[in-house]
């Protein structure tokens, strides 16, 4: 019997585990380097979790309905060490994203940069979102 528990609680530590490894995904895996875009909007709600950073905006469309979209930024001491924090960003803010769409074609993207109303522009990436292709 003792044997059994021991397997049994064995198997769950493993899942459990799993579970953030599972969580942490490579860029190209998510998200699509040939799908750039550009946002404005409101961030109405800001989640500092690992291991990435998730930004609620809503993002007014042409036809006027009120989209939100998940923007995946860096991990949370990434963007503290770069200088984003809850003093720098607030709900409520207006902010222009610029970053990559992901690939089920989903109101979700990657975050790179935020470009605040002064014009002040923060890096929100990881270390695994790619560069910007030079200009041509």
């Amino acid at each position: 019997m003792r044997m059994k528990h021991a397997v049994v609680a064995a198997g769950v530590g493993f899942l459990l585990a799993a579970a953030p490894v599972r969580a942490h995904h490579a860029f190209s895996s998510e998200f699509d380097i040939n799908k750039p875009l550009t946002l404005k909007g409101t961030l109405v709600k800001w989640e500092m979790i690992n291991p990435h950073s998730w930004f609620h905006v809503e993002v007014k469309e042409p036809d006027g309905n009120l989209v939100e979209w998940m923007i995946e930024g860096g991990s949370p001491n990434s963007l503290i060490r770069q200088g984003v924090t809850k003093n720098s960003i607030q709900v409520g803010m207006t902010l222009t994203i610029e970053g990559y769409q992901a690939k089920d074609a989903t109101s979700k993207a990657v975050g790179r940069n935020f470009v605040l109303p002064d014009g002040k522009r923060l890096f929100v990436g990881s270390q695994s979102t790619p560069d910007p292709a030079p200009l041509k």
